[in-house]
């Protein structure tokens, strides 16, 4: 196969899988990847997942890499977090929770990251669309809790505030009613404990 011809195959994927050329070739070389790596036609993000060189990568497009390259999961903790502008630190890095074991991908695009959670935890996500594509991002009530489930080194209000939320967008962008009822699905007391700080602080 030659590039133009695979090149205008996989146009619209934001990231390509070597699952999914396969499936569209069963009698792909995947020698030509490393070929058209060599000419800088394309580039790995990681094992098993190519881009093309020079594709628009902003954050609606991470998080869409972020969800595919290891699934099932959606961007969570921190990422989502200053995604809903609930903190004010800039994020270097994709933050995810999935249903799969805790795991770092570091690439040249940008270091992935998952934490692992029950497979009864997996909700609470809003799916943004953006130019026909989706990508699975937690909620801000669903970003805080996760983020209060996985760090139970917070244990008072001196650490709650260390974490620097922002109270007046958390006002305005979470929704107490749904806060709570995520909070009940968690059925953790510990993680009672650690909301109502949040709350109070």
């Amino acid at each position: 196969m030659d590039y133009l011809s695979f090149q205008e195959h996989f146009k619209d994927y934001t990231v390509i899988s070597v699952d999914e050329i396969r499936k569209s070739f069963n009698k792909f070389d995947l020698r030509r990847l490393s070929e058209w790596q060599k000419k800088g036609c394309i580039s790995k993000v990681i094992n098993g997942w190519y881009l093309f060189t020079g594709r628009e990568m902003g954050e609606h497009e991470l998080i869409e890499v972020a969800n595919r390259i290891y699934k099932p999961s959606y961007v969570s903790l921190e990422m989502a977090l200053s995604y809903h502008g609930l903190i004010p630190e800039a994020v270097y890095g994709i933050t995810s929770v999935s249903t799969r074991r805790t795991y770092h991908f570091r690439s040249s695009l940008a270091d992935f990251s998952y934490r692992s959670i029950q497979a009864r935890l997996f909700f609470g996500y809003d799916l943004v669309a953006r130019n026909n594509k989706t990508a699975k991002i937690a909620s801000a009530e669903k970003a805080v809790l996760d983020y209060l489930y996985l760090h139970p080194e917070l244990k008072n209000a001196e650490d709650m505030r260390s974490i620097r939320f922002n109270a007046e967008q958390a006002a305005d962008v979470i929704d107490e009613d749904v806060f709570r009822e995520y909070l009940d699905r968690f059925a953790s007391g510990a993680l009672v404990k650690r909301a109502r700080l949040f709350l109070e602080v």
